[in-house]
């Protein structure tokens, strides 16, 4: 698989703020990744330096096998679509459109029209009366039609409602199965978008806790549930990465694989296999690390004393 973006050691200091710490990766071509993470993770900081729109304080950024800073062959391949975009105070969506129409070579206006009418968007209505849903189907309808070779949604889609968001997943993937192209979405919707994304990227404090296909990430955890003392016996020597008690009953989400012989041990003790959503996986993996960043500190600082 060609690699179509190369990050390696990419780090970037605001001040006294480390927002993205020593970080290397690669995005291959025709891939839906997912970028994850809390909100202040890094995942902004990252797309922006990838789509020049920031400057890195050390590393290096090859996209297409070439600098994208003041690149317009490479920029005028990629699109980033954010949340906070803005546009001048009289544009209208028909303005931004024919805007986008001129930069994106790969630009299907059928397309556009198709989109403007499934949102029920009001082009001739000036872009700041807009509500935030409409808004939202601006940037949406733009990242879509533009069919460019990589495309960054970072959350653009959360003003819209549950009808609307689930309209953008199924153009998206009906439009990816008949033009295949690199995108990345950030989200923090991840049930919502675990169905859409082929691969994840997981950043976190400004590093990458995950980068593995989506599948992959499903087999990664296990959800042990029964008696404590039996869940605690089966679950010694594992990682452990979340644990609840009620009275005698435990639920501990470990990592690593359930093997066939480990699913005849469970059965034998009554113990009972719940599946781990993604969305459980991350969020449960981002507190683990937190928990051990925390500690790890801890012990530096009395070392120290």
């Amino acid at each position: 698989m060609t690699n179509v973006i190369e990050v390696t050691g990419l780090t970037k200091r605001y001040r006294e703020t480390l927002a993205v710490d020593d970080v290397s990766f690669t995005i291959e071509q025709d891939t839906i990744y997912g970028l994850l993470g809390r909100n202040g993770a890094g995942k902004t900081t990252v797309m922006s330096i990838l789509t020049a729109q920031n400057f890195a304080t050390s590393g290096s950024v090859r996209v297409f096998g070439a600098n994208p800073y003041e690149n317009a062959k490479v920029l005028s391949r990629m699109c980033f679509v954010r949340e906070s975009q803005r546009y001048p105070d009289d544009a209208m969506p028909r303005h931004a459109f024919a805007s986008a129409r001129l930069f994106f070579p790969n630009w299907d206006q059928e397309f556009a029209d198709r989109l403007i009418e499934d949102f029920q968007l009001p082009v001739k209505r000036r872009i700041k009366k807009l509500s935030r849903g409409q808004l939202s189907a601006v940037g949406v309808i733009i990242g879509l039609a533009s069919r460019a070779e990589i495309t960054f949604f970072d959350e653009p889609y959360l003003g819209l409602d549950a009808v609307a968001r689930q309209i953008f997943y199924d153009r998206l993937l009906e439009d990816y199965t008949e033009h295949p192209r690199t995108i990345i979405l950030s989200s923090h919707l991840i049930d919502e978008v675990s169905n859409l994304i082929e691969r994840v990227l997981v950043i976190d404090r400004g590093r990458i806790l995950m980068d593995e296909s989506t599948d992959a990430v499903r087999d990664r955890a296990a959800n042990i549930v029964g008696d404590a003392a039996a869940v605690d016996a089966f679950v010694a020597g594992r990682e452990v990465i979340h644990r609840e008690t009620l009275g005698r009953v435990a639920s501990v989400t470990v990592l690593g694989a359930l093997t066939d012989d480990d699913r005849s041990r469970l059965a034998t003790a009554g113990l009972d296999v719940a599946p781990v959503s993604l969305q459980q996986l991350i969020v449960r993996t981002t507190q683990h690390a937190a928990g051990a960043a925390v500690e790890a500190s801890a012990l530096d600082e009395g070392a120290l004393r």
